[in-house]
């Protein structure tokens, strides 16, 4: 039975553990995408998000200072704190959470491990805004069975307004001409 067991131990101590999800913290704050195993990726979520959580308290430089410091003591690398306050934090600051995702990658062939790649979500610019750029700027592609009949109907009466356009006009050059 498993009763209490939360976090995945991944076979490692306490301290080798915490330093593991260190130095994974520290490489995805800085290229912003690592690929690692699927546990790792999984346990390197539930740490790493309540740490850019704490980015968005910045009411008073005091509680700014708090959380720099906080988010020190769990990563101890001075360039990864300051790239998560100055470049991630403005980036994430509307989002509600799920700060990172994880995509599976198949198994490595050496020992058959399931590999996996965790990202921050707001720096992928395939899955980011701008596909939503994108998909604004172009109209979406429509099917062919979509409005067939409407379009038919649309165009006789189309060609229906046009007879009569022309039928007018020729009674009217009719009418200069005589005139």
């Amino acid at each position: 039975m498993r009763h209490g067991n939360k976090n995945n131990n991944l076979s490692r101590t306490a301290s080798h553990r915490k330093a593991l999800l260190m130095n994974l913290g520290c490489q995805l704050i800085t290229f912003k995408r690592i690929t690692t195993t699927l546990a790792k990726a999984k346990a390197l979520r539930t740490y790493i998000e309540p740490l850019i959580t704490k980015t968005k308290h910045t009411d008073t430089k005091e509680q700014i200072m708090h959380n720099h410091r906080i988010v020190f003591s769990y990563l101890n690398d001075k360039a990864a704190v300051k790239e998560l306050f100055t470049v991630v934090a403005p980036k994430i600051a509307s989002r509600p959470g799920g700060y990172t995702r994880i995509i599976k990658l198949g198994t490595r062939t050496g020992d058959n491990a399931e590999v996996a790649m965790i990202e921050l979500v707001d720096f992928n610019e395939i899955y980011g805004n701008s596909i939503v750029k994108a998909a604004a700027a172009e109209p979406a592609k429509k099917t062919r069975r979509s409005g067939g009949a409407k379009k038919k109907a649309a165009d006789t009466s189309s060609v229906d307004e046009a007879v009569e356009v022309k039928g007018e006009e020729t009674s009217e050059d009719k009418a200069t001409p005589e005139a």
